[in-house]
């Protein structure tokens, strides 16, 4: 008696697909603490380069803004110097400079300044 070999396909051989709905699904299980991709991709009949794919896109996906408005209204000040308020030179030492520009945002109690380093002194 001879062995043979025989060879079991399980599969149709075509792509399947899946509803944004089942992938999110599978996703969602993945963003789970402790969970491992490779298990939960070999649960559903997937590879898990398939599941790390669609993480990816997912965190592509814009995400909804409910009551939150698009932009950040910004408020416009004018700048005044440091030394303009509350100091008052007698004599110029050195020549006035242009206007430099500079942008301050202020947040949640953070300051945080762009522009040149010598307009905030």
């Amino acid at each position: 008696m001879t062995a043979r070999r025989l060879e079991v396909i399980t599969e149709t051989g075509r792509r399947r697909w899946f509803s944004k709905d089942d992938k999110a699904r599978i996703v969602e299980e993945t963003l789970v603490s402790g969970a491992v991709v490779s298990e939960i991709a070999r649960r559903h009949g997937l590879t898990p380069q398939q599941v790390f794919t669609w993480r990816r896109q997912a965190r592509r996906l814009p995400t909804p803004m409910a009551d939150d408005p698009p932009f950040v209204p910004a408020v416009v000040d004018a700048f005044v110097p440091a030394v303009a308020v509350g100091h008052e030179r007698k004599t110029a030492r050195r020549k006035a400079k242009p206007d430099i520009g500079g942008i301050e945002i202020e947040a949640e109690g953070v300051t945080i300044r762009v522009g040149e380093a010598r307009m905030w002194r």
